[in-house]
């Protein structure tokens, strides 16, 4: 079957009509099935079971420290300059990583993906980092050709730190610009230099870094057309190796610090649909590949490859290529995937530090799966990461007829078909270029959680 074409258009009418709030799909189900009332001693046997699976290793170390509040940030952080704080979370950080060093077969189960995020990670000293790495290896092996990821705050390192980070073995990294504009980056609290963004670029090419991303969100505070335009030039001349352009989610009764932002200062709707159009036309003619939902990556990145290759897949991180790894997260607030269970570390440091110091592990909240969601996670990922699903994969892999599992879905996917979103094939479904900008729409319509839902608590999707 030939490959099918990632070029994205644009149609504001139907962006329009079908704009409303769906999950963005990190997991199916999303966060929002996750429940307190899970029995953790069942997750202790999911772990054990897994290494049946003899599956690879993912490992996500949340950071959850910052010395700046970003007033549009979303994420679960702690605004302290008091580096003192750093020492006891790593402490319990180590104990989390000898809880389960004792259920998990480190012994023939690689590490192939290890990413540190935050909050900011580079607000660790060069000693803690480290030591940090450090631990970590002593308790996991890590594969001669893992991923190995870090997310950077730019104002907050210099070439000295990004060398270090090379040499202790991160090969791969990821900052946020969010705009150049000075006005904007005052407006949100992070100003950062345009000279600042380039020497950081600068500094992870010369380290030998495979690949850089940069973040960027369009929607904030006196944000235009005109001046995006601008931030969107610089960031080609950047020419990282992939690029995230998020749509910002104004939620000031849910995030606190956005609070700070005036809403009046907002691009309208009308704005921001242009915005996001210039965006992608200027990004694809620049010769970069919609990846989809966010996300482009130069044509030889190894997401386009994954992507063509129909390799690709997505979990709390966001889009990947190790589709076959399960991820344990460590860490205040970070979430771990299994093939048949999801779980969430405690938010709160006092509530992560208690269950830890007692021999515990630290989950607040998660969910298990049934054999309907793993089924039903396997089709929404597959339209999410390669906007094409073929029946047949999805019948040999659960022994089910595809047409008639998903008959009620089937029908309602028929006037997104009208609409020019989709071709409904006997064999296959194909996401076509107009409806690659809706493809959480589509994917919602496989999501017996959200069908039952009178309230949807989500972003929209454009």
């Amino acid at each position: 079957m030939e490959f099918l074409s990632q070029k994205v258009e644009f149609d504001i009418n139907m962006i329009k009509k079908y704009d409303k709030p769906a999950p963005r799909y990190t997991s199916y189900p999303p966060a929002t099935e996750f429940t307190p009332d899970i029995d953790k001693a069942e997750y202790v046997k999911k772990i054990i079971q897994s290494n049946e699976r003899k599956t690879p290793l993912s490992l996500y170390f949340h950071i959850p420290f910052c010395e700046n509040a970003c007033h549009f940030c979303g994420c679960n952080v702690i605004i302290t300059r008091r580096k003192e704080v750093v020492k006891p979370y790593l402490d319990h950080l180590y104990k989390e990583m000898d809880l389960y060093k004792t259920l998990i077969d480190v012994n023939n189960r690689n590490v192939v993906q290890l990413h540190w995020g935050g909050g900011t990670p580079n607000y660790l000293s060069d000693e803690e980092t480290v030591e940090l790495f450090d631990e970590i290896k002593k308790r996991f092996q890590i594969d001669e050709k893992a991923e190995i990821s870090i997310e950077i705050d730019p104002r907050h390192v210099d070439r000295d730190r990004i060398f270090l980070l090379r040499k202790v073995g991160f090969n791969r990294a990821s900052f946020g610009i969010q705009d150049f504009n000075p006005k904007v980056q005052e407006a949100v609290n992070r100003i950062q230099p345009e000279e600042m963004i380039f020497n950081v670029m600068k500094w992870f090419r010369e380290a030998g870094f495979e690949s850089v991303n940069i973040d960027l969100i369009y929607g904030l505070p006196y944000q235009t057309l005109e001046t995006f335009s601008d931030t969107i030039d610089k960031t080609i001349k950047l020419n990282p190796d992939r690029i995230a352009v998020f749509n910002f989610a104004y939620v000031p009764w849910l995030k606190r610090l956005q609070r700070n932002i005036d809403e009046k200062t907002l691009p309208p709707p009308e704005e921001k649909l242009k915005i996001l159009q210039m965006t992608i036309e200027k990004l694809t003619k620049a010769g970069y590949v919609f990846i989809g939902m966010d996300h482009f990556a130069k044509p030889n990145d190894e997401l386009a490859i994954a992507q063509r290759e129909r390799t690709l897949h997505r979990n709390f991180q966001g889009y990947t290529t190790k589709a076959e790894a399960e991820l344990f997260g460590f860490g205040a607030t970070s979430i771990s995937m299994l093939y048949d269970a999801y779980v969430q570390n405690y938010k709160v440091l006092r509530d992560y530090y208690e269950p830890v110091e007692n021999g515990q592990l630290p989950i607040e909240r998660g969910v298990y799966l049934t054999q309907d969601d793993i089924i039903r996670r396997e089709v929404i990922m597959k339209l999410m990461c390669h906007f094409r699903l073929i029946k047949s994969e999805i019948e040999e892999k659960f022994n089910i007829k595809f047409d008639e599992y998903f008959k009620q879905e089937l029908e309602s996917l028929k006037e997104m078909e009208e609409d020019g979103l989709l071709t409904l094939y006997p064999d296959r479904i194909d996401v076509l270029p107009i409806g690659r900008l809706l493809i959480r729409n589509i994917a919602s319509t496989f999501d017996v959680y959200l069908r039952n839902k009178k309230e949807r608590r989500f972003s929209k999707a454009i």
